[in-house]
């Protein structure tokens, strides 16, 4: 801590948020502490995985929301987009020289842990890397769970006494703090602030990341689009959730996870919204912890069945990534699902495409074309297609292996909820991760879990789906 200097900074990386947000509160109320000035940096690098139009759009989006936000707070917030590759070179530490402490955001996955860690050895500052990922705390587990019935058993135990100290609803709240007027000089000259302009009509074009992968116009990013989707899915597809979701004509999956993933939205807000309508009593929890998925939080089960995927299932991704760091490598399956896949590695592939073939859903299968044409259009799939779309590549690839690098290749670029822990568990579980070993053993699957287009189509509702997507082939 170096108290004699100007200001707190806050370098929101991961949660791009005001409201409930435990990095934000912990930088406010250190500058409240210390009686000094709270700098909020949100930067947008350009040289980060997948870099693209889509992926650019939506942060700037919640850029564009944060700016309005703190507008009316006593903080000096520092919108910055990088417009050369390089450019933002020296940012952090230039600002280090100024402050007091740096408070950043502690996320498990894609390029954030190592540019936290290549940051914290530059400055000559305490840096503290504070966890707002979701309602369990990284740290609170000291093992990985292979399943989610351990999990979640784990979770019943341990969840209630965490649940009494939610993040504040706003993280700049009643906050009384010196402000400062501008940021050294050197900082405004070489990383001058985004315009609300610039926020407003972003210029993509003239930024070298991908343009093919374009912006989804339907769905923008930031905290205002977020609870309005959150607000609407509560409102009208919550009581449907339990027996809805194999309806793809009528979906009421929630479309939080691209809100989730980029931080504009907390899973202590989505929790706040799910059980204020289901008038919640928090004297319900503590009852046995035994580890099924309905019945533990006294909630109706479309409520059960929404909270299991968005604790239990989301959670237990953060849990492995937060502990291993090969979380996305064919290495970290299950030694039963690599044994199994291997003894079928030569099997005869009925049919076998190029990365470039599924990329463009170009396949004999017109459920997987209208799911991988989903991705391409609206930067997500549907939750149940997304099993069957990775279990599909599986036995179109030549191996595992190759099947795994293509679905993360084809997940990270496209997908709004991409690089995410979540994300790395779904398509990791289409090869055995988080479940048991089935039979009876199959060709090319062994004994790893079958799923099938024609099942699915048994399944699932999706005449006009399939319209839209023009499932083809």
């Amino acid at each position: 801590m170096r108290s004699e200097r100007s200001f707190v900074l806050h370098w929101m990386v991961a949660f791009r948020r005001r409201r409930s947000n435990y990095a934000l509160e912990h930088a406010a109320n250190e500058a409240r502490r210390l009686d000094k000035p709270l700098v909020i940096l949100e930067a947008l690098r350009l040289d980060y995985p997948w870099a693209s139009d889509r992926l650019h759009r939506f942060v700037i989006d919640g850029m564009a929301v944060n700016r309005r936000d703190f507008a009316g707070a006593q903080v000096l917030y520092h919108p910055w987009i990088e417009r050369e590759r390089g450019g933002g070179r020296g940012l952090i530490e230039t600002l280090a020289r100024d402050a007091c402490l740096i408070v950043t955001d502690d996320y498990p996955c894609f390029f954030v842990p190592r540019a936290v860690a290549v940051a914290a050895g530059r400055v000559d500052v305490r840096l503290e890397a504070v966890d707002a990922n979701g309602l369990l705390p990284l740290r609170a587990a000291d093992r990985v769970f292979a399943r989610a019935f351990d999990f979640r058993r784990f979770l019943q135990r341990e969840l209630p006494a965490h649940l009494l100290e939610p993040p504040a609803a706003d993280s700049l709240a009643a906050l009384e703090l010196p402000r400062l007027e501008a940021l050294p000089a050197e900082v405004s000259r070489r990383w001058p602030a985004a315009t609300a302009d610039d926020l407003a009509s972003p210029s993509l074009g003239a930024l070298p990341i991908d343009h093919a992968v374009a912006a989804v116009d339907d769905t923008r990013g930031g905290a205002k689009a977020a609870h309005a989707v959150l607000e609407r899915f509560v409102d009208r597809s919550l009581d449907r959730y339990a027996d809805g979701r194999l309806d793809l004509d009528d979906p009421v999956t929630s479309g939080l996870s691209p809100y989730l993933h980029f931080g504009h939205l907390g899973t202590h807000q989505v929790l706040a919204a799910v059980t204020e309508r289901e008038g919640f009593d928090p004297s319900r929890l503590g009852g046995p912890a035994g580890g099924k998925a309905r019945g533990w939080w006294g909630l109706s089960a479309p409520a059960e069945a929404f909270l299991d995927q968005l604790v239990t299932w989301r959670e237990l991704g953060f849990n492995l990534n937060a502990r291993v760091d090969d979380y996305d490598r064919y290495e970290s399956l299950p030694e039963w699902a690599r044994r199994t896949l291997r003894e079928h590695e030569d099997d005869p592939r009925p049919y076998l495409y190029s990365p470039e073939q599924l990329e463009g859903a170009d396949t004999h299968d017109p459920i997987w074309n209208a799911a991988q044409r989903e991705l391409l259009e609206t930067g997500r799939i549907h939750n149940y297609l997304r099993m069957l779309w990775g279990k599909k590549i599986l036995e179109w690839s030549p191996s595992a292996r190759d099947a795994l690098d293509t679905m993360i290749r084809l997940n990270d670029k496209y997908a709004l909820d991409g690089r995410d822990p979540n994300s790395y568990s779904g398509i990791c579980w289409c090869l055995g991760r988080y479940d048991r070993a089935w039979g009876p053993e199959r060709p090319i699957f062994g004994k790893v879990r079958y799923m099938s287009s024609e099942s699915a189509r048994r399944k699932l509702r999706m005449t006009r789906y399939l319209e839209r997507f023009g499932g083809g082939g």
